[in-house]
């Protein structure tokens, strides 16, 4: 294993379970110092843990500031925390629609806000948000997780632009359908799970679920300084979902 993180220090958001812990993981792997930002305590006792909820202003500033005062800075910044939603646009309250605005949007918004001003001081400030396929590919029952996730893909692009001048680079990573925990919890609600698990799998082009280890292999390129040279891009890692039609 490379040690292309060595001396840098990453604060990875949702980083307790699934893509997120698997992103932690990685970064550890490669020589960073690791704090994770969740509602959840973290598994990996290699990594510095701060609860918050990333909705709570308050709460994100200050468990941020703890971060950075833990960890002695900050260079990478991976805002993977989010939360699913099913059904198409006529389903759900538009309170359900303003909770995974608030979490999804507005989450990523707060805590690169209260990570700013230490990444300036990094000569290698990198940020990578999870974004998803449901981003630019139309999705069944996807209408409420496709926009949020479209918006943090812009607000990627935007960020990029922002702040090239400074240093930072911003980018994206898009999974396709992963083994995820909430990819669990849709199979659990599911009538038939093994058979919704089959449907999952046949609509990946490769025959099954893109691994959380994937990801964090994408995200860990992104927000290493070997791509030095890449910003305002999205690495879309779904075997080509997105964008091949394979016939025969």
């Amino acid at each position: 294993m490379s040690e292309a993180f060595s001396g840098l220090k990453a604060l990875v958001t949702g980083g307790s379970s699934g893509i997120g812990l698997a992103i932690a993981g990685r970064l550890k792997s490669e020589g960073a110092r690791v704090a994770v930002l969740d509602l959840n305590p973290s598994p990996d006792e290699g990594v510095e843990f701060f609860q918050a909820d990333i909705s709570n202003d308050e709460q994100v500033e200050r468990s941020v500031a703890q971060a950075v005062e833990a960890l002695g800075g900050l260079d990478v910044l991976v805002n993977n925390a989010s939360i699913g939603a099913q059904g198409t646009v006529e389903d759900g309250d538009l309170d359900e629609w303003r909770r995974v605005y608030e979490i999804n949007v507005l989450g990523t918004v707060r805590v690169t806000r209260a990570a700013l001003p230490t990444l300036r001081e990094s000569d290698a400030a990198a940020v990578v948000t999870t974004a998803s396929v449901a981003a630019h590919t139309g999705l069944v029952k996807r209408a409420l997780y496709s926009t949020v996730k479209g918006a943090v893909t812009s607000l990627t692009t935007a960020m990029a632009a922002d702040y090239l001048k400074e240093g930072i680079r911003f980018n994206a990573v898009h999974p396709g359908t992963a083994d995820t925990p909430w990819i669990q919890r849709l199979l659990d609600k599911a009538d038939d799970p093994a058979a919704e698990l089959e449907a999952l799998k046949s609509r990946q082009p490769h025959g099954r679920l893109v691994t959380a280890d994937e990801v964090a292999d994408a995200v860990a390129y992104l927000a290493s300084p070997r791509a030095g040279s890449t910003t305002g891009t999205s690495l879309t890692v779904d075997a080509g979902l997105s964008s091949l039609r394979i016939v025969g």
